[in-house]
């Protein structure tokens, strides 16, 4: 892709945990520079979990409203030149819709922190951990766009 995407579209199996953490930390280091979403193939609810890591960071996703690929395409379209999938069902689906859409994807594979065991500070640990590595990824793939605010 020449030059920096203008619209993108973080996708995962629920969007409840990794596409609205990755959509969150996006937006926070580019307010302005572009337009960021996340979809899900199905539709979750958002975690509890996911939030308190994604604040930690300095992004807030505490209103983000999981939805599907279906309900964003029917309530903006899908006008999206990236679509960065994190878990394979959303990489497959990305590229269904590549059939009908020039956009890009790139498949970050992510752990779904979800199934963690362990009290409290041993689960929020988990979900560090993929907000973090999500914060790298998001940093080397987005260094061009231009000195983050924040």
């Amino acid at each position: 892709m020449v030059g920096a995407p203008q619209a993108v579209l973080f996708a995962c199996g629920l969007n409840s945990v990794r596409s609205p953490m990755a959509a969150g930390l996006l937006q926070q280091m580019f307010p302005q520079a572009m337009y960021v979403r996340s979809a899900g193939v199905r539709k979750g609810e958002l975690d509890p979990f996911a939030v308190a890591a994604t604040a930690e960071m300095g992004a807030d996703i505490s209103a983000h409203k999981p939805i599907t690929f279906e309900e964003l395409e029917d309530w903006e379209g899908l006008n999206f030149d990236l679509i960065i999938t994190l878990s394979p069902e959303a990489h497959h689906k990305a590229l269904e819709l590549t059939r009908t859409l020039a956009a890009e994807v790139e498949y970050w594979p992510t752990h779904d922190p979800t199934g963690t065991s362990g009290n409290r500070e041993q689960k929020l640990a988990a979900y560090r951990e993929v907000c973090e590595m999500l914060l790298r990824r998001i940093r080397r793939r987005f260094a061009r766009v231009g000195a983050p605010s924040g």
